[in-house]
């Protein structure tokens, strides 16, 4: 399974430049998952909710599944987050996943990053981070292109992980 990464720092514009990714590049057929990481606590399930209730009770997973989607849930109840690795092997095969996060992991990325971010470029001490999409023209040794470029974008990944 092919692999690649979008990173940059909050409000850089990460989840739309997935968002807008993922659309590019199944509309060119591809089959195409996303893995996102969190650095909080956040819940897929409701207060109410019988899979909420099942979890509650003390179920380690929880499968809801319907005539349009299921879903796995999975409590850690203390155990170790799961690295990228078992997440990654937890997927169904597809063409390429986007991984959203997860920056310090050795998978090659592309950095979105906006003028108006205060924070340096992860890219400046990141090998990994192979194209840089930006608002900004920046003085740095990396492929750059505008965030909203996403066709060029798309080209550049497919490209860079042998899909084009």
């Amino acid at each position: 399974m092919k692999v690649y990464g979008v990173t940059g720092w909050k409000n850089n514009g990460k989840t739309t430049l997935v968002e807008r990714l993922v659309t590019e590049m199944t509309g060119r057929g591809l089959t195409i998952s996303t893995i996102k990481h969190a650095h909080h606590a956040f819940d897929v399930d409701h207060p109410g909710r019988d899979s909420y209730r099942h979890r509650q009770a003390g179920a380690q997973e929880v499968l809801v599944g319907s005539g349009a989607r299921w879903a796995l849930i999975h409590e850690l109840r203390g155990a170790d987050e799961p690295t990228l690795d078992d997440l990654l092997a937890r997927l169904s095969p597809c063409d390429l996943v986007l991984i959203e996060g997860y920056k310090r992991s050795p998978h090659p990325k592309v950095e979105a990053h906006r003028a108006a971010a205060v924070q340096a470029l992860i890219a400046e001490g990141d090998d990994t981070i192979r194209l840089i999409a930006t608002d900004t023209p920046l003085e740095i040794d990396r492929p750059q292109l505008g965030l909203d470029e996403i066709p060029a974008i798309a080209d550049f990944i497919l490209r860079d992980v042998g899909l084009a």
